[in-house]
């Protein structure tokens, strides 16, 4: 059994059956994480309006600093929170309204949150958006290297972990030196890679802007998003909340909106402050097990040889290990497998009904690993698998 498989009991014991393979989407939080949002109903009952008066001084804070741990990053001032990663995203694209036109550079493979907006963006006649093939991965941060600095742009995205594939992009500190334009923004979408692999960004910190949350791998749940600023950031965003001057509420009066000088000028407005308390219980109960982003993905990297080694020895027709999207070493692939089948939907809808937690996005199947699995767990799976009827 993983070491720390029973620090998952609520949620493993909620549906005793299951078997969830979709850490990738939603990972279980662990047992932790209920009494702090106990913590955090305490906190508005006893302190009402000035509970936030606590959670800007210390829930915040401490928040920060396991980011900043995390991420290597130097400066934990520098991270600004929110809900959801796509208020960070418009926000940041509010700072490039003047531009005509609007020259964005991003990949094939971006989350449907950012492809989306990308998509509808690119109805305006102003804007202009390169896609650079994901596939052949092998090539892959050379072409994208080659079109950041080949071309002025205005955004430069790309996600550390492929969604759609599971491929880890490693050199991101040349893909940032490669940007041409000072003025552009380099963003980088890490949610499937943060708490999934390890990372530093210290190298590209001041250059870089950084946004995950909580929802994956970070085990905290919903509402607990983070972008990273760089340090001397300057930008106005349009998009802007009351928060964005906080530290200076009390000046004088403005001839022009003004913002913080840190990371606060990228924040929103109120919010629900529950997921930070997840958070950082998750974090220092990490902390205190000796548990690092680094054990979690060797474990994740085990779970996935069992895997794969048991399929290659006993070959199911359905889900045949050359259907694997990326490459069988595993040596750049996050903490979830992909399989590319003609028959992923019916494939997935099957383990579904076979109580197996998988999901998969038109033609691709997606098996996700963590520290709440153990090997039994993958074994189980297999045997669910070479029961179905494809």
């Amino acid at each position: 059994m993983s070491a720390h498989k029973g620090q998952f009991s609520r949620f493993l014991s909620a549906s005793p059956g299951r078997l969830h393979f979709a850490a990738h989407s939603h990972h279980p939080w662990p047992d932790v994480t209920r009494q702090a949002v106990v913590e955090a109903w305490d906190d508005a009952a006893r302190l009402m309006d000035r509970k936030w008066e606590r959670v800007f001084e210390k829930i915040v804070p401490r928040a920060q600093a396991h980011v900043a741990r995390l991420l290597d990053l130097s400066r934990p001032s520098q991270l600004a929170f929110a809900p959801n990663t796509h208020e960070f995203v418009m926000r940041l694209l509010s700072c490039l309204e003047d531009r005509d036109p609007l020259r964005i550079l991003t990949t094939d493979a971006e989350f449907t949150s950012f492809a989306r907006q990308a998509a509808r963006l690119e109805e305006l006649p102003r804007v202009r958006i390169t896609r650079v093939p994901a596939e052949p991965f092998e090539t892959f941060e050379s072409r994208f290297r080659e079109a950041a600095a080949g071309s002025d742009h205005d955004l430069v995205y790309f996600s550390q972990v492929f969604y759609n594939s599971g491929f880890v992009v490693q050199d991101r500190q040349a893909i940032v030196d490669s940007v041409r334009s000072p003025a552009a923004l380099v963003v980088i979408d890490g949610y499937h890679g943060w708490c999934a692999v390890p990372t530093s960004l210290r190298a590209i910190e001041d250059r870089a802007f950084y946004l995950a949350g909580g929802y994956k791998y970070a085990m905290s749940g919903e509402g607990v998003c983070f972008l990273h600023v760089p340090f001397g950031c300057r930008l106005r965003p349009v998009d802007t909340g009351w928060y964005g001057l906080f530290g200076r509420l009390s000046d004088a009066p403005f001839d022009r909106v003004e913002y913080a000088e840190d990371a606060f000028r990228f924040w929103g407005a109120t919010f629900d402050p529950t997921g930070l308390y997840r958070f950082n219980a998750v974090m220092e109960w990490m902390d205190g097990a000796g548990l690092s982003v680094e054990s979690i993905h060797e474990h994740a990297k085990v779970l996935q040889e069992r895997f794969l080694a048991s399929l290659e020895r006993r070959p199911l027709p359905a889900l045949p290990v050359r259907a694997l999207l990326t490459s069988r070493t595993l040596d750049r692939q996050g903490n979830f497998l992909v399989f590319r089948l003609p028959t992923a939907g019916v494939l997935g809808r099957r383990l579904r009904e076979a109580n197996v937690d998988v999901d998969w996005r038109g033609d691709r199947l997606r098996f996700g690993f963590g520290i709440y699995q153990d090997e039994g767990d993958v074994d189980a799976l297999l045997e669910r698998l070479s029961t179905l009827e494809i």
